[in-house]
């Protein structure tokens, strides 16, 4: 329902309530989420003083960062089993398509969003409604 004449949604309140609660603490893993997907580099103005070091403890190749296939994600994220160590398949990102593997956390002011690890060659990228899914191979 809607106000006659505008359009502030009295469902608005209700909505934002319960977005809060699917993402906040306690939230159930999903299998699927669509973020916006934006781009890192191995780099101290990008990162904090120990720029070759993930979150998780990884050690970056700087000569290659991008072959590792890391990613980081918003903390948001990590309650619905996007940790560390857990291989996302990612889609809607064009060449970024693939799996890659959550080795990083973004700064907290991010939610809903990923970065890749990229060379310091690529300086741009940003892609909206990426769908990243936990990556479970198929078992024979």
């Amino acid at each position: 329902m809607y106000k006659r004449g505008g359009t502030m949604f009295v469902y608005s309140r209700a909505l934002i309530v319960l977005f809060t609660l699917i993402i906040g603490v306690g939230a159930t893993p999903v299998d699927e989420v669509l973020v916006t997907a934006t781009v890192y580099n191995a780099d101290p103005r990008q990162c904090n003083a120990d720029y070759l070091t993930t979150a998780s403890g990884k050690k970056i190749n700087e000569s290659n960062p991008q072959g590792h296939r890391w990613i980081a994600v918003s903390r948001d994220l990590e309650p619905l089993g996007f940790t560390f160590g857990t291989k996302v398949l990612i889609s809607n990102a064009g060449k970024m398509n693939g799996v890659w593997t959550v080795e990083d956390r973004m700064n907290k002011r991010w939610v809903h969003r990923i970065d890749f690890l990229v060379n310091n060659d690529i300086r741009l990228g940003k892609w909206n409604n990426v769908k990243l899914e936990i990556w479970r191979p198929k078992k024979n």
